[in-house]
C-alpha cells in the first residue's frame, strides 16, 4: 500500500520539478510504511532530508494530503551505521508538527538564528546552503580553473589540504558565492555527518552585535566553534569592525587548530583589505590558498549560456547565444539576467527568441543602464588617446611614452572599476599588484604638480565616463 501511495505522489512530483532534481533527490527515496495517516520515507542521508525540507516541503504536503487526506503527516527515516553491521533508523519528523515521542528533534521554521536552537546537536544545524549552487552548475573556464580545482580538493578532504583557508576573491557576479556553496554541498553529499554552515559576513556581524547586547558572546563563540566547514561570504564587510574581527579571529584559530575547514570570499585579495585592523586575522587570511575568479572569456560565457538555457528548457539558436556572449562581457550574473529578460520578452509578447529580439533587448540594456567600465575598455580608450597600439602598452618595453600610457591605464582601472589590483596588473601585461599601486601613486602625484597633465587626465575621464 505505501509503495502505491508513494508512486502516485511521484507522478505529480515529476511534473513539478526539473528532471535532474527528480532523478537526484526523489528517485532514491523509498517508502517504508503508512500508519495512522503518517507516511514514512527512507532517505539515504540527512543531506537529502535537509534539501527536500528546505525546497520541496510544500509540494510534498500537497501530494501526500491528496493521497492520505488533510490530516496526513510525514516522517523521514535515515539509515544509520550501514557499514558497521548494526543497522538502525533515525526517525525525523517533517515540518507538519508531528514529533515522535522517542525522538525529540526540534525543527524550527523561523528564519535561522544561532540562538534559536539552544539544545540542538551540531549535526542538525541548518547549513543555509542554496542547493542550486552545485559543481555541476558551475561552468569551468580559464577564468576560474584554479579556484574550481582547489574547491573540489577541499570538498573531497575538508580540513585535510593545504588550502585552509581557501580564500576566493573577485568582482561581483563572477561566481564566488556559487563556488563556495558548491564546496559545502559536496561535503554534505559525501560526508553527511559533517556540520557545514554558510553565512554572509554582514549577517555574522549582526549576530555578534546581538550576542553582545544580550550578553551571550560565549554562546555565540561556542556555536561557531562547533562547525566543521565554515563558509564566510564577503569578508570585506568585516573592514573597520575591530570587535567583530577579534571575535572571528578566535573562531578562526579554534577551527583551524582542530583541523576544520574555512572558506572565505571577498571582492579583494587579503593584501588589499585595508580595513582589517586585527593584523593577526589578516595574516591568517594568507595562510592557505588565495585564488581569483576573473571575468569569463567568450567561450566560457557561451558555455554558461548554453548550460543555463538547457537547464531551464529554453530553446535558443546558436546565433542568439553567440550574440549575447559577444556583447555581455562583464559577469555571469548579467549574462543570466539577459537570458531571463529574453525569456520574459518572448513570453509576454508571444514571440520567438530571435536574433533581432536579442539585439533589441541588449541595446536597451546598454542604453538605459550605466556602462560598467572594464579594464579592457579603459586600455582601449587610453591607447587611442595617446595613439599607441594596445599590444605595445601590454608589452615589456620600457619606452617612456609607453610606460606613461600603461600607468594612466592602471590609474583609471583602479579609480573607475572595482577590479582588484592584482587583476588589473594581470590584464595589463601580467604585472603584479605592487606595480599597479606604484602607477596609481605616480599619476596621482604628477597631477598635483603638472596642471597640463591634470587637464589631460580630466579629458580622458570625460571620454571614459561619457
Amino acid at each position: 500500500m505505501h509503495q502505491q501511495i508513494w508512486n502516485n505522489c511521484l507522478r505529480i512530483i515529476k511534473d513539478n520539478v526539473k528532471s535532474e532534481t527528480y532523478k537526484a533527490f526523489f528517485e532514491p527515496i523509498k517508502p517504508v510504511s503508512v500508519k495512522q495517516n503518517i507516511l514514512t520515507l527512507e532517505v539515504p542521508t540527512s543531506f537529502f532530508y535537509e534539501y527536500i525540507e528546505e525546497h520541496y516541503v510544500d509540494l510534498l504536503k500537497k501530494v501526500i494530503r491528496r493521497e492520505l487526506g488533510p490530516e496526513a503527516k510525514l516522517e523521514y527515516s535515515i539509515p544509520v551505521g550501514k557499514n558497521s553491521g548494526h543497522h538502525h533508523n533515525t526517525v525525523i519528523p517533517g515540518r507538519n508538527g508531528h514529533i515522535p515521542v522517542n525522538q525529540p528533534i526540534h525543527i524550527h521554521e523561523e528564519k535561522w538564528n544561532p540562538f534559536t536552537f539552544p539544545g540542538l546537536k551540531p549535526v542538525n544545524i541548518p547549513s543555509q546552503l542554496n542547493f542550486e549552487y552545485t559543481f555541476s552548475n558551475f561552468i569551468e573556464g580559464e577564468c576560474n580553473k584554479l579556484a574550481r580545482s582547489a574547491g573540489l580538493a577541499v570538498a573531497d578532504k575538508p580540513g585535510g589540504t593545504a588550502f585552509n583557508p581557501l580564500f576566493l576573491y573577485g568582482e561581483s557576479g563572477l561566481g564566488k558565492t556559487h563556488l563556495a556553496q558548491a564546496i559545502g554541498i559536496k561535503v554534505k553529499e559525501q560526508k553527511p555527518e559533517k556540520t557545514v554552515l554558510y553565512v554572509n559576513a554582514t549577517k555574522f556581524t549582526t549576530q555578534f552585535q546581538d550576542a553582545v547586547r544580550k550578553n551571550e558572546t560565549s554562546n555565540f563563540l561556542h556555536f561557531y566553534q562547533c562547525i566543521d566547514v565554515l563558509i564566510i561570504d564577503d569578508v570585506q564587510e568585516f573592514l573597520n569592525k575591530q570587535k567583530t574581527q577579534s571575535t572571528f579571529f578566535e573562531i578562526f584559530n579554534h577551527l583551524q587548530q582542530r583541523g576544520k575547514q574555512l572558506i572565505l570570499t571577498s571582492d579583494k585579495p587579503p593584501v588589499e583589505l585595508q580595513g582589517i585592523i586585527d593584523q593577526r586575522l589578516l595574516s591568517r587570511f594568507k595562510w592557505g590558498l588565495t585564488t581569483e575568479l576573473q571575468s569569463p572569456g567568450y567561450q566560457t560565457r557561451l558555455a554558461i549560456l548554453k548550460h543555463r538555457a538547457y537547464r531551464d528548457g529554453i530553446e535558443l539558436s546558436d546565433d542568439v547565444l553567440e550574440y549575447v556572449a559577444r556583447n555581455i562581457t562583464t559577469n555571469v550574473r548579467e549574462l543570466e539576467g539577459v537570458l531571463i529578460g529574453l525569456l520574459a520578452q518572448a513570453t509576454l509578447n508571444k514571440k520567438a527568441i530571435t536574433l533581432e529580439l536579442a539585439q533589441s533587448t541588449i541595446e536597451k540594456l546598454i542604453k538605459y543602464t550605466k556602462r560598467e567600465l572594464s579594464v579592457d575598455y579603459i586600455l582601449q580608450i587610453v591607447s587611442d588617446y595617446y595613439h599607441i597600439d594596445v599590444n605595445h602598452v601590454l608589452s615589456k618595453t620600457r619606452k617612456r611614452e609607453i610606460v606613461h600610457a600603461r600607468q594612466v591605464a592602471m590609474y583609471f582601472s583602479k579609480q573607475l572599476t572595482r577590479t582588484s589590483l592584482s587583476s588589473i596588473g594581470s590584464q595589463l601585461g601580467k604585472r603584479d599588484h605592487a606595480t599597479v599601486l606604484h602607477a596609481y601613486r605616480t599619476i596621482n602625484d604628477l597631477m598635483g604638480v603638472d596642471r597640463r597633465f591634470k587637464m589631460q587626465i580630466e579629458e580622458l575621464e570625460g571620454k571614459l565616463c561619457h
